[in-house]
C-alpha cells in the first residue's frame, strides 16, 4: 500500500512511491488507451495474478488514478482525470522502451 502521509525528499520520489513496481504503471498504461473489463486487463498483462491484479487496481483506485464501474454485471475500469494526468509520461515510458529495446536487441511482446 502507498503511504502518503510521510515527507518525501523530492517530487520524483513521491512519483515513484505512487507509481511504485511495475503492475501499477503497467495497469496504468493499459487503460491509457480506454476503459476495460477486468477481464480483459486480465488477459492483457501476462504474469500477472488474480489476487496481484485486484489489489493493484485497488491501489489505484484508493489513489484516485482509477475509477470502477459495473456495467452489465462486468466491472470496467477507467482513467479518472489525476489519471489521465499521467497520459504524458505514461507515452513517454512507451517511447523510450521502444527505442531502447531497438538499440539494445531487447524483443518486446507483440
Amino acid at each position: 500500500m502507498t503511504d502518503l502521509t510521510r515527507t518525501f525528499g523530492c517530487p520524483v520520489e513521491l512519483t515513484l512511491e505512487v507509481l511504485g513496481g511495475k503492475w501499477k504503471t503497467v495497469l496504468l498504461a493499459r487503460l491509457k488507451q480506454g476503459p476495460l473489463r477486468y477481464g480483459d486487463l486480465r488477459r492483457q498483462v501476462s504474469g500477472l495474478s488474480d489476487k496481484m491484479l485486484t489489489q493493484r487496481l485497488h491501489e489505484l483506485e484508493q489513489i484516485g488514478l482509477v475509477r470502477r464501474a459495473v456495467v452489465g454485471g462486468h466491472e470496467h475500469y477507467a482513467l479518472t482525470e489525476r489519471g489521465e494526468s499521467l497520459r504524458a509520461v505514461l507515452q513517454s515510458l512507451y517511447d523510450w522502451g521502444s527505442a531502447f529495446a531497438a538499440e539494445a536487441a531487447v524483443k518486446l511482446a507483440p
